[in-house]
């Protein structure tokens, strides 16, 4: 056998030492072990025994006396939901404070202390408390004691099979891993409702007041975002509305701290809006934002500022109010209760609900969603938001039904599928954009799925998913632009449809609309005719 080398046993031998292991330096070794020694010291992190798994000691002590001294954190949604939450809770008698909207160095912190697998609300969520908790150490001299003792994290909590069923016990790792250990993070379940009331002593006391006034904050929040959606696009003089709304935010956070009247307060702000001179006659994509709750709630780098890069590609933006996911909690639990009633003696109850009384948690449900409905529409009416019907959530399901089972949890469940539904057979919108974070299970990987079908049944449809990670901005608004200009002439046209169907060209229409006093003003919204607002104030001008 001949063993002698081959012509090409250079590039083997190159190949070969690709795969060999690089020989670690051992004084190299010691020294970062040194370090990590020495910063684990630093922060109050003790060594880890590899023999022993992290437990969560769920620190959760959090009592009346304590409230005085005790400054509640908050933080999530958008910032008026996050403002209003803060004067709630003022006014029940915390210590609040609003964190400011989670950046891409909340992420970075986030990703630096948290478990992988996790998806970018945990990230950015954890993140966020991490960097401002540093920063009360390090910038402020604060000891890492007295941030235990004096502040808590408040934040809601749910089951799966989603991940964020588990996501309270990833903050408290990340936490401990930062060298907060023994932080509290205080959680309300959103379905939980009043079962969570806890005794006299307990710091933080989940009764009517509390839920009635989260109730009125976010449903205010609701109403100033969708004013602001509805008229910052056809703003005359930029700036004006972002002016207006956060003079507005001011009126209603000191009514809620203070117990004032928060529809006054409303109506107040609808005074400020009103003076905004606006045009309307110009043809305005309006894109429908859906997908994961957080990714389309927040406003920041988390979903790479969609709502204003939309806005400044010349878009009306549509986004889906947190009183709409209210609702949809609601119709969870009727649509489980009624479902159970066909048990009959599989638990040894008459209908399969032994020792629960089914007529009376279906007349509360009930009871609980008309309030709701009728706490939102008191405000809009308000705050002048006319015309904004909440989703009739029996009709998104029986739409999504169909083609995503109702069964099926996490996330959004249904909602996606049935929200697009409605869109396309409605004609309320151009284009559909569905966020949620990178490898979001229950959005991008069933519903996303089931939406290429929908696709299929409606042809017309522009549905665009776009995934968030924190590094992906420029490629995800390269996207949109592109899908962008089919929307901008689908509204083109429908607009050019409209003025010949009433024989006005756009600047005669223009010229007849600020005659009137109904249309030059900033809350005037015209009835729904078709998807584009331009074309919709033709046909009601004209």
């Amino acid at each position: 056998m001949n063993l002698s080398p081959t012509p090409h046993a250079p590039e083997q031998a190159m190949v070969a030492a690709l795969f060999v292991p690089p020989q670690t330096d051992p004084d190299i070794e010691r020294e970062l072990a040194a370090y990590a020694e020495e910063q684990a010291r630093r922060l109050g992190i003790e060594a880890p025994d590899p023999d022993r798994h992290w437990r969560d000691p769920q620190p959760t002590g959090f009592t009346r006396a304590e409230r005085e001294h005790t400054t509640l954190l908050v933080s999530g949604l958008t910032l008026a939901h996050d403002t209003f939450v803060e004067g709630v809770l003022c006014g029940l008698g915390y210590r609040v404070m609003a964190l400011p909207v989670p950046d891409n160095e909340s992420l970075r912190i986030g990703k630096e202390f948290g478990n992988r697998g996790q998806c970018n609300p945990t990230y950015f969520t954890v993140g966020n408390l991490v960097k401002y908790l540093t920063h009360l150490r390090d910038v402020e001299g604060m000891g890492v004691d007295e941030i235990v003792r004096r502040y808590v994290f408040l934040t809601a909590g749910a089951c799966g099979p989603c991940r964020f069923g588990t996501y309270v016990t990833e903050y408290r790792k990340a936490l401990r891993d930062a060298g907060f250990d023994g932080f509290r993070v205080l959680l309300f379940q959103q379905q939980g409702g009043l079962k969570q009331a806890t005794g006299e002593e307990a710091g933080l006391k989940l009764d009517p007041a509390f839920f009635v006034g989260l109730v009125k904050a976010l449903v205010a929040g609701d109403v100033l975002n969708l004013l602001g959606y509805r008229i910052r696009p056809y703003e005359k003089v930029p700036g004006a509305t972002d002016a207006a709304l956060e003079a507005g935010r001011g009126f209603v956070y000191g009514a809620l701290k203070e117990g004032r009247s928060v529809l006054w307060a409303l109506h107040r702000a609808a005074g400020e809006l009103r003076r905004i001179e606006v045009d309307r006659i110009q043809a305005r994509p309006k894109v429908s934002v859906i997908g994961e709750f957080w990714a389309m709630t927040t406003e920041g780098d988390g979903n790479y500022h969609l709502q204003r890069f939309l806005e400044k590609e010349g878009a009306e933006v549509e986004v889906q109010p947190v009183t709409a996911w209210i609702l949809y909690m609601i119709w969870e639990n009727r649509h489980d209760t009624l479902s159970r009633l066909k048990l009959r003696g599989a638990d040894g109850g008459r209908k399969g609900l032994a020792g629960k009384d089914p007529m009376k948690k279906l007349a509360l449900l009930w009871a609980a969603e008309v309030a709701i409905r009728v706490v939102f529409q008191a405000m809009a009416h308000a705050g002048g938001l006319r015309g904004y019907p909440l989703p009739d959530m029996d009709e998104v399901a029986g739409l999504a039904r169909e083609h995503y089972d109702n069964d099926v949890r996490g996330g959004e469940g249904h909602l996606e599928v049935g929200k697009v539904i409605s869109l396309m057979r409605e004609s309320k919108a151009h284009m559909v954009l569905s966020v949620k974070p990178f490898g979001c299970m229950p959005s991008s990987g069933v519903s996303d799925g089931v939406q290429s079908l929908v696709t299929e049944l409606f042809p017309e449809l522009i549905f665009l998913p776009i995934e968030t990670t924190g590094d992906g901005a420029v490629n995800a608004h390269s996207r949109i632009q592109m899908m962008l200009f089919r929307a901008r002439r689908r509204a083109q046209q429908e607009l050019d449809a409209s003025l010949a169907k009433v024989g006005l060209t756009a600047d005669a229409a223009r010229e007849k609309a600020s005659r009137s006093w109904r249309w030059r003003s900033a809350l005037s919204y015209p009835r729904h005719v078709v998807a584009g607002t331009a074309a919709s104030v033709v046909e009601a001008v004209g």
